[in-house]
Parts: C-alpha cells; structure tokens; sequence
C-alpha cells in the first residue's frame, strides 16, 4: 500500500500533523493546538513507514516537520496556531 495524503486525511474540525520526537516547533504547536481545543493526530514520520516519504513529497524533497493535513487534502509546513485556526474554519 502506498502512503498518500488522502491515507491521512483528518476528521472535519482537526488535523493531521507529521513530527519527530525532537521537533520543538512541533511540541510548540501542539500545546498551542491543546490549549485552543483542536485535535489533532500526531504521526511520527521516524516510526510509520512511508511517512517520512510522504512529507518529503509535500515539501519539495526536505523532511520538514510539521507538516499537517487538513481535511479538504491542503498541507501546510509550519504554519502558526492561528492559520490552523483559520484553515480550518474555525
């Protein structure tokens, strides 16, 4: 099977968001998205096979975490709480 965006899409409301176990900027986020009460499922491209892959494809060959899905297929590298936010319609 291979892993594509739609193998992740989220829910309606929440996000899919790759990271590794160090990436501050996704630790960041997360408690940012925490603190705003928008889920989210975290996948860490080091542990799932294919993901690594799949990010690099998002981003133009680099490994940069985070990247998120969001419902409608849109990704975003590193976005800010408030363009989740935003992007989501909420």
């Amino acid at each position: 099977m291979s892993v594509t965006t739609e193998t992740f899409l989220p829910p309606a409301g929440t996000i899919t968001m790759f990271s590794t176990s160090w990436c501050g900027y996704c630790k960041r986020l997360k408690s940012q998205l925490e603190k705003q009460g928008i889920g989210y499922t975290e996948i860490n491209i080091e542990d799932v096979p294919g993901t690594a892959e799949l990010v690099e494809s998002l981003n133009g060959g680099n490994q940069t975490v985070p990247t998120i899905i969001f419902p409608d297929g849109t990704s975003a590298t590193n976005p800010s709480a408030h363009e989740v936010t935003t992007r989501l319609g909420l």
